[in-house]
């Protein structure tokens, strides 16, 4: 339940506090007070767009700040790292230079996020909701939803994926004799000359690592031989490994006579062994260089003949002998296609068969959610004086589709003896806020939003049928928070608190205010709305009887 609302500098809106209620609150005032702007507010915080010529003219920034209560523990808040609260604190700052920072119980979140939130905790219902409700392009999901099919819908979709992905891979095989033919000698060259190099994987590498060593072959042999005859000796020194062997000796003439000197000799002595050891894998080493400028040319040919393929086929000869065996599929499905389109063609019956199972059952849970969901609009109906109407969803097969195999279109008479028409056909200004009304609060039935908000839905309506929506309004209060914009005095005297927008110029700024009314103010602003600026003993009789109700 929304229970707080603090704005500051939107639009004539400075800054405001307005505290609502549980139950039923309208919002009345004179047309151009800023009734709307209270609704973009609340809009802003539920994450809708907001621009910043919403910003007051003179200031850098404005804010919406929202205090919900009773807020149930939803997935949302753990799926977005938020800290949930049952007191749940919504913020949003609009910035001039078009940032927007948002935060749910003091968290950042963006404007997407924000909006998840938005829609699980209040439904905003506008006077051109007829334009998306009445539009047959959204009947059949406002029906999947009414009836919750979404199980039965996820079932189809599986089935029809399966048979859209073997209608791909047919097609994928379907191409005219010439065109396969082309395909089929451009894929045996590519195979031969592959095949003619006789790679082997890993080949590239250790022909570059092998020619890097022969292209430095001198060096390394230069090396070498500094590293054994420094090991070793020769002709003018004696080696590493000689004098530590000499030293070793002398240490074990003496070691007897010491135990420090003990523990040094067995020291030297294994330094002694490791060197004798690394002096022998140098000398192997050594020995095993070997070298030609033929074997050299010979790498620099072949490596010449893996970089052509590599151009064409891949980057490593891995990649190139990938490809390969990727073309020799390739070549043997196109030479069996004829067998293997059978094969597809089998199991694209299957498949279609299966999808067609999910889609007429999908179809009857359709049909039995259509005669409930007309059944109850037709109740609301009748409750807001239209008892004569008729409703009906009509179904037209379609082919094997998205979203089933079904379109839906709602077919109504507002009258008695006229036919069913499309719904935005029959409908006049007042039959429209009515059918709205009833159609909204019957869909609403199935979600969990606690919050409902009508702005200026009563368009077009007056007299008894403005009573009749007055009173299911009300009747819809008593199960959820309704708040609810309005210019009829039927709707206004049954609210359980009554807000007044008002619009005010100081010092040559226009300010809007809004002002909870007590039971005097609400008499003044019924007896404005029924008799307009001329306030007479008359109307605020008709207005204290009306508060009587």
């Amino acid at each position: 339940m929304l229970s707080l609302l603090h704005i500051e500098n939107i639009a004539v809106i400075e800054r405001s506090e307005i505290s609502f209620q549980p139950g039923f609150n309208v919002l009345t005032g004179e047309t151009g007070a800023g009734k709307s702007i209270v609704i973009d507010a609340i809009s802003a915080i539920l994450g809708e767009r907001a621009y910043r010529d919403m910003i007051r003219t003179g200031t850098e920034k404005a804010s919406v700040r929202a205090v919900f209560t009773d807020v149930p523990e939803l997935p949302w808040f753990a799926d977005n790292g938020v800290e949930y609260d049952a007191e749940t604190v919504i913020q949003r700052e609009i910035f001039l230079d078009g940032r927007n920072v948002c935060r749910v119980n003091g968290s950042l979140v963006n404007v997407t996020i924000l909006r998840k939130l938005g829609i699980q905790l209040i439904n905003i219902h506008g006077q051109h909701d007829s334009a998306s409700l009445f539009d047959e392009e959204n009947h059949l999901t406002l029906l999947d939803e009414f009836g919750d099919h979404s199980r039965l819908i996820h079932t189809y979709k599986e089935k029809y994926e399966a048979v859209l992905t073997l209608r791909r891979e047919i097609s994928s095989f379907t191409m005219d004799e010439s065109e396969k033919l082309r395909r089929m000698e451009t894929l045996r060259y590519q195979i031969a000359e592959i095949e003619k190099a006789e790679l082997e994987a890993g080949e590239d590498e250790a022909l570059e690592e092998r020619r890097r060593l022969l292209q430095s072959a001198e060096k390394i042999a230069d090396g070498m031989n500094d590293a054994v005859e420094n090991l070793y000796g020769g002709e003018d020194s004696d080696g590493a490994a000689s004098m530590l062997a000499t030293a070793e000796r002398a240490l074990a003439r003496i070691s007897k006579y010491s135990d420090s000197i003990s523990e040094l000799h067995e020291k030297i002595a294994d330094l002694m062994y490791q060197v004798e050891d690394a002096a022998r894998l140098v000398l192997d080493a050594r020995d095993e260089l070997s070298y030609s400028e033929d074997e050299l040319d010979r790498i620099e040919s072949r490596l010449d003949v893996i970089h052509k393929l590599r151009k064409k086929y891949g980057a490593t000869c891995a990649d190139i002998l990938a490809y390969l065996q990727k073309a020799k599929q390739e070549l043997d499905e196109i030479e069996f296609a004829d067998d293997h389109l059978e094969r597809l063609k089998g199991k694209l019956q299957k498949a279609e068969k299966e999808a067609w199972d999910a889609a007429d059952e999908l179809r009857e849970a359709r049909k039995a959610t259509a005669q409930i969901m007309s059944a109850r609009i037709l109740s609301e109906l009748a409750q807001l004086d239209m008892p004569r109407v008729q409703f009906s969803c009509r179904f037209t097969p379609t082919e094997l589709a998205s979203n089933g195999a079904d379109a839906v279109a709602f077919y109504m008479s507002a009258n008695a003896g006229e036919d069913l028409k499309p719904l935005s056909k029959v409908a006049s200004g007042g039959e429209l806020a009515r059918i709205m009304l009833a159609m909204k609060n019957v869909l609403a039935e199935k979600d969990q939003v606690n919050t409902l908000i009508f702005d200026e839905v009563d368009t077009g309506v007056s007299g008894r049928a403005a009573q009749k929506v007055a009173e299911k309004l009300r009747s819809v209060a008593q199960h959820k928070q309704v708040l609810c914009v309005t210019h009829l005095p039927q709707l206004a005297a049954l609210a359980q608190n009554h807000l007044l927008i008002a619009k005010e110029e100081r010092d040559g700024r226009t300010y809007t205010t809004v002002t909870p009314l007590d039971i005097e103010g609400r008499k003044m602003e019924l007896a404005r709305i029924i008799g307009g600026a001329n306030i007479t003993e008359t109307t605020l009789k008709s207005a204290e009887e009306m508060l009587k109700y």
